[in-house]
């Protein structure tokens, strides 16, 4: 019996707009998948309530089992909706899917705000309604980011005095950039919550604006964001996104817990994806034939004694990018071959294709997204660059990890947390960071990174075997969510 049994079981709903594998845009589809099953592991009962999109495959369509259906009042003017309820159960965890062909029968899981807004005031009220339908009464439901923040202004205005009204809410914050903004007139239509919640301390933002992410963090028992440093990042107006006062009056319910990755899915010793699969005992010798594949499938000179840095993301000011345009010219010094693999801006799009032309050989852009080509960069670099402007978690200095890549990153957000700076003097952390937001400062990382490497393999290798030995899993992370779960439900 493991110590998890021992505890109290909790129940717990998870509300969000995607996951893995029904429908994926970004990390909070791995989250919506990983942490749910990490807690059904540790003696939780656990469901996900998400729409049922069009766009989800047919393999899992033709899978769901109908749950019932019913009719929900929604609107001011007393416009009523249709809510089905078809369930997949997968793995230990049961998903719930609200149908409805008006709001998500259109395919792509967001369209535009015009659209979305309508689309999650609905979801919002639904998964509330269909918990009170299926007589699924949880401890703690845990909504995520803005489509599922209204979730705890329903649930303390209409649904209190109903049987879920008795349940705890957190909301977790995976990017403060998207917060659900649109005018007072058409939330208060689309939802018909009482006057009093658009008030200043909660829904209303400005002169006639509702910030649906406000509400929530607002009505909310619990903030959690996905890492400790971000926490503390999104009180200060630079990171704040124009919500840092509000997160600063609720510092005392807001806490950071670092995501973790499926080590399932990324386990280079059992991973088909690469060359040469490698654990953490013949690391050092199958990385080097890893390595090699990598240069021969990317057109790259072959050559076993080059540093060779990847960089796998979105094409966007966020992620740094403009750093590396600034110092790219000055990394190429013979010595370092680039390999980049991602989509976005128009302008990095079409610069990383230009160095690609000008250091052919030693620069390969590949301005697309390939996850078996993913999988082969995390196996086959030496240096994994995350120089990002802001990054709530990160996932992808993560993964580097688990395949003995050293991450080069910018200290903020998860990127700090997980993060240990190489130390030289006593040979521990387990990789590179810079502080400021500095071109300057991004190319002396890396140049400290290929000093190590070249100078000193015998460290470089022990740190790459720390890294592997790392956990990254989600295990730690899922343990730290159940105990808020029990401190909301002692």
């Amino acid at each position: 019996m493991s110590d998890y049994d021992l505890r109290p079981r909790r129940s717990v709903a998870f509300i969000g707009s995607e996951c893995y594998p029904f429908v994926k845009t970004g990390g909070l589809g791995d989250v919506m998948y990983a942490l749910p099953r990490a807690l059904s592991r540790q003696n939780c009962d656990v469901k996900v309530i998400l729409p049922r999109y069009k766009c989800i495959p047919w393999q899992y369509q033709e899978k769901m089992i109908y749950r019932g259906e019913f009719r929900m009042d929604l609107c001011k003017d007393g416009r009523s909706f249709y809510v089905g309820i078809m369930e997949y159960v997968w793995d230990g965890v049961v998903y719930d899917f609200i149908d409805n062909e008006e709001f998500f029968g259109s395919g792509n899981p967001y369209t535009n705000l015009v659209d979305d807004i309508p689309k999650f005031c609905f979801f919002a009220k639904a998964a509330l309604a269909a918990l009170n339908y299926m007589n699924w009464v949880p401890d703690v439901i845990h909504c995520h980011d803005w489509q599922a923040a209204l979730v705890p202004v329903f649930l303390r205005t209409m649904f209190a005095g109903t049987p879920v009204g008795d349940a705890k809410t957190v909301l977790t914050i995976h990017n403060l950039r998207f917060q659900g903004v649109y005018n007072i007139p058409t939330i208060q239509y689309w939802t018909n919550l009482p006057d009093y919640v658009f008030n200043k301390d909660a829904l209303k933002q400005g002169y006639e604006d509702a910030n649906m992410l406000k509400g929530g963090l607002d009505y909310a028992d619990r903030i959690t964001t996905v890492s400790g440093t971000y926490a503390g990042e999104i009180q200060t107006p630079f990171y704040g996104e124009n919500l840092d006062a509000h997160l600063r009056y609720h510092s005392g319910k807001l806490r950071g817990i670092v995501n973790g990755i499926d080590c399932g899915i990324w386990n280079p010793w059992t991973d088909n994806k690469l060359a040469v699969q490698y654990d953490i005992t013949n690391v050092l010798d199958r990385k080097r034939q890893n390595k090699r594949a990598l240069q021969e499938q990317l057109g790259l000179w072959q050559d076993d004694h080059v540093f060779v840095i990847g960089l796998v993301s979105r094409l966007t000011d966020q992620k740094g990018l403009d750093l590396v345009n600034a110092v790219l010219p000055r990394m190429m010094d013979g010595h370092t071959q680039v390999v980049v693999l991602g989509t976005g801006d128009e302008q990095y799009e079409n610069s990383f294709r230009h160095y690609e032309d000008a250091y052919r050989g030693s620069v390969c852009s590949n301005i697309m997204y390939d996850e078996g080509r993913a999988h082969s960069i995390y196996a086959g670099a030496d240096a994994l660059l995350v120089p990002s402007l802001f990054e709530p978690c990160g996932l992808t200095q993560l993964i580097a990890m688990r395949y003995g890549t050293i991450p080069i990153v910018r200290e903020t957000g998860g990127l700090k947390d997980t993060v240990q700076p190489y130390n030289r003097y006593t040979n521990d952390g387990n990789g590179f960071t810079f502080d400021h937001y500095d071109a300057e400062l991004l190319l002396d990382a890396v140049n400290r990174a290929k000093t190590l490497y070249f100078t000193n393999r015998w460290c470089w290798d022990e740190m790459v075997q720390r890294d592997m030995d790392k956990d990254v899993s989600w295990e730690q992370s899922a343990a730290q969510y159940r105990d808020l779960y029990l401190e909301l439900k002692p």
